[in-house]
């Protein structure tokens, strides 16, 4: 064998596949965005860019602008029908229950096959969370205790995992995944609270006309999923009018979301024994159908085979699967990011701040989510593994459980969505809860992540010492 035919490149894994004209450059451009897009740290990097973003807009000549398209009118009609929000309240009550709708089939697949689903690994983030909601609306109420901004104690409650994961993914090769894991689990949890929160005490007064409507949505839903229906069309256009139903009905039309997510079916329709005879079985009709040279859309009978194929792997998967997985992109890398650019502009006046941040609003949702949360999470924990009501996961420390719980203090988009909620008819004290929210969103980031360092530094020290 020749030196040229030696150290030529073998393309026989590219026999069969037929590109485009420009694909393979277009390849090029594609494949390192889409690392990028899946890297733990980049959605964390996206939300603070549009938080950052958002507070240039406010603060500069464009705040105008800002301020003008935020309250745009957007409106939807048929007919005599019409339905007309602001661009926020679209943003806040429409591209929202999208991502609760995620949020919702996250925490189903935790309560199914996750973490939540054995009680001897779940005891420890489910007190844990529970704690870190409790301790900080206690400390927001005890400087709140009445009036108007006694009801912004739901805000310091909230975690934000996009940025808490982001910051903890920076330290991901010095920290043991299942310390990751905890904080997902915990964070999971933490959203039930937030949700269940908001549905219960921030819903005004109730059309209950309207809400019996959006229960039988919510039973058809069911129905759909008893029924095995597995296509997401019917779902989805009936969770459009739940959500329209929760809307008129006073509740929070974001909690359609989470309530269209249990609906969803999580058993597939086939095993993957059933899957893997299916498949073989077309894999033999494919080999004799196939005529070499013909082109797939000449031949009717290898259409569908094929057609049969892309149904039998989507039955092999849960459709609760098949949405998480389609909608997670979508939720992270736009609606996330639009609700930040959206909501955390703030007119920020440098020589009054002194005054906003010591205001009893804003000083209870700081103390709330740098000292709450810190007290509820590693108290909590500490009184269950004291008395063996729980266990510490694998290669876990408990000054490692500390630092996760200054990272639970990044409240950002929950803790500011549960402040548009609270304090809608009353601007200045909106203004002052924000301020709040990001001076304690940054200062337990950069505080958790210098501890966890730390810890992790000590720990591998530790490690290398018993190792000797």
């Amino acid at each position: 064998m020749s030196d040229q035919n030696k150290h030529a490149p073998d393309n026989s894994s590219e026999e069969g596949i037929f590109y485009a004209p420009w694909e393979k450059s277009f390849n090029r451009i594609i494949m390192p965005f889409e690392e990028f897009i899946h890297r733990q740290t980049t959605s964390g990097m996206l939300l603070m860019l549009m938080a950052i973003l958002a507070l240039i807009l406010a603060n500069s000549s464009f705040y105008e602008f800002y301020n003008h398209l935020k309250h745009m009118p957007v409106s939807i009609g048929i007919g005599h029908w019409g339905f007309e929000k602001t661009l926020h309240h679209w943003v806040n009550d429409a591209l929202m229950a999208i991502f609760f709708f995620v949020v919702g089939l996250e925490l189903k697949r935790e309560i199914l096959v996750g973490e939540l689903s054995d009680i001897r690994k779940a005891t420890l983030p489910i007190a844990a969370a529970i704690g870190g909601m409790v301790v900080p609306a206690l400390i927001y109420f005890a400087l709140n205790p009445e009036g108007v901004a006694a009801g912004g104690w739901g805000i310091p409650m909230a975690t934000d995992i996009a940025f808490a994961l982001g910051v903890l993914a920076l330290l991901a090769h010095r920290v043991p995944k299942a310390l990751i894991i905890f904080l997902v689990a915990l964070a999971i949890v933490d959203d039930l609270g937030a949700v269940t929160v908001i549905a219960i005490f921030y819903t005004e007064a109730v059309a209950f006309d309207a809400l019996a409507a959006a229960g039988a949505l919510f039973a058809l839903l069911l129905a759909f999923n008893f029924g095995g229906i597995r296509k997401s069309t019917p779902y989805l256009i009936v969770s459009v009018v739940l959500w329209y139903a929760l809307m008129l009905s006073g509740i929070h039309a974001t909690l359609a979301g989470v309530l269209a997510a249990f609906a969803i079916p999580t058993i597939p329709k086939y095993n993957p024994m059933r899957f893997q005879r299916r498949v073989k079985s077309l894999m033999k009709q494919f080999e004799l159908s196939h005529k070499r040279g013909k082109n797939i859309m000449n031949n009717a009978e290898l259409q569908g085979i094929a057609s049969s194929l892309e149904s039998s792997a989507q039955n092999v998967q849960t459709m609760s699967q098949r949405l998480e997985h389609a909608w997670h992109i979508p939720v992270a890398y736009l609606i996330i990011p639009i609700f930040v650019l959206v909501n955390a502009g703030i007119p920020l006046e440098f020589s009054s701040m002194s005054d906003t941040l010591s205001h009893p609003v804003a000083l209870g949702i700081s103390l709330g989510l740098i000292i709450g949360k810190f007290v509820g999470i590693t108290g909590v924990s500490w009184l269950f593994l004291k008395f063996g009501l729980a266990r510490l996961p694998k290669d876990v420390r408990f000054t490692q459980i500390a630092g996760v719980s200054l990272l639970a203090g990044i409240g950002f988009t929950m803790s500011i969505f549960i402040a548009e909620l609270a304090f809608e008819h009353q601007q200045d004290l909106l203004l002052i809860s924000k301020t709040g929210i990001i001076f304690s969103s940054l200062i337990a980031g950069i505080v958790g992540a210098v501890w966890l360092f730390i810890a992790s530094k000590q720990t591998a020290s530790s490690d290398q010492l018993e190792s000797l």
